[in-house]
């Protein structure tokens, strides 16, 4: 059984369709990577999955259990983590006391093992916690009852180069351990990393959806040659070269033909050096989102703005609403 299964998952304000049908599936044991810039529609997605919006058509099951079905979908918390994009605990309260009032309400048998992991000030009140201790706090309580699937909204944001390292490195070992992990995120390197497939999303439309792997094969070879000497622009690029940067002795592009036309096509002048390797996922991305005049993206994600007219059951989109909610889900006010 999946862990996520969504079908036509839609949901709209007004004129404005945040998802709009997504359909994808989460396998039990992988890390999924969400991607997609802030506004396109990846919060809202997961706001659906964890019951705290409905969707307005459509529909996912979360671990067997149908977003539609409330005492279903309450049924299987316990075996969820979660880990927002913004973090709303209790200024007042000291991080100890954060997680253990999450700990009375689903357990913390790893938290010891988390703490040496990652390492906020527990005995200093969350209000002079930095960014960073903040997501490391949320990356406790996200974790430490043991769940057997995890959503995490932008996680690295906030932790410094090593911590990023060491969230990357536990997030493999979880999956090893047959975790699932559904990571959410805008910085498509650190997603290439860790992810074992990819689903991209558009103005609130999924556009790819397939193996990091695969991905990388079929968006060709990032080249960066540099030349002894200044070439002519019309001898030396060929069909095969998107996105050419050319300067006087160097040039940059991708390469989508096959790598032995490449190299014949490189001996024929003299160069200092070359330079392949696969595209970083921000220029795969790049031709998935822009539209093809090259403009940016349009897209935002309207579930973060105020809406006249909502139905009372669903929140308006700020960390308030939500927990009021579904706080057991959130790194919020105990």
């Amino acid at each position: 059984m999946p862990a996520i299964q969504t079908t036509d998952l839609t949901k709209r304000y007004g004129d404005v369709a945040a998802n709009d049908g997504v359909t994808f599936s989460v396998e039990s044991g992988e890390v999924f990577g969400y991607l997609g810039p802030n506004g396109a529609g990846k919060t809202t997605t997961i706001r659906m999955l964890l019951g705290l919006i409905r969707p307005t058509s459509g529909t996912a099951e979360v671990l067997g259990a149908d977003v539609h079905d409330r005492r279903a979908l309450t049924a299987v918390k316990s075996e969820i983590g979660y880990l927002p994009d913004t973090l709303g605990f209790d200024d007042h309260l000291t991080g100890r006391q954060v997680l253990d009032y999450f700990a009375r309400m689903r357990g913390d048998e790893r938290r010891g093992e988390l703490l040496e992991l990652f390492t906020p000030p527990l005995d200093q009140p969350v209000g002079t916690y930095s960014a960073g201790n903040r997501r490391m706090l949320g990356i406790v309580q996200a974790f430490m009852h043991d769940p057997a699937f995890v959503i995490m909204d932008e996680p690295t944001s906030g932790l410094d180069p090593l911590k990023q390292d060491r969230l990357r490195l536990f997030l493999e070992s979880e999956r090893d351990a047959g975790k699932t992990i559904f990571f959410s995120s805008h910085v498509l390197s650190e997603v290439q990393q860790v992810c074992d497939r990819v689903g991209i999303i558009r103005d609130g439309e999924l556009v790819a959806l397939e193996d990091i792997d695969e991905l990388l094969a079929r968006s060709g070879k990032e080249v960066r040659v540099q030349l002894a000497e200044p070439v002519d622009e019309e001898d030396f690029l060929t069909d095969d070269m998107i996105d050419v940067e050319l300067f006087d002795d160097a040039v940059h592009f991708t390469y989508t033909g096959d790598a032995q036309s490449l190299l014949e096509h490189l001996v024929r002048f003299e160069t200092s050096d070359v330079d392949i390797g696969n595209p970083q996922l921000e220029t795969i991305f790049k031709h998935y989102y822009t539209g093809e005049s090259g403009d940016e993206p349009r897209g935002r994600d309207p579930a973060n703005e105020p809406r006249r007219g909502e139905p009372a059951d669903e929140p308006r989109g700020g960390d308030s609403a939500n927990a009021s909610r579904e706080g057991r889900f959130r790194g919020e006010r105990p």
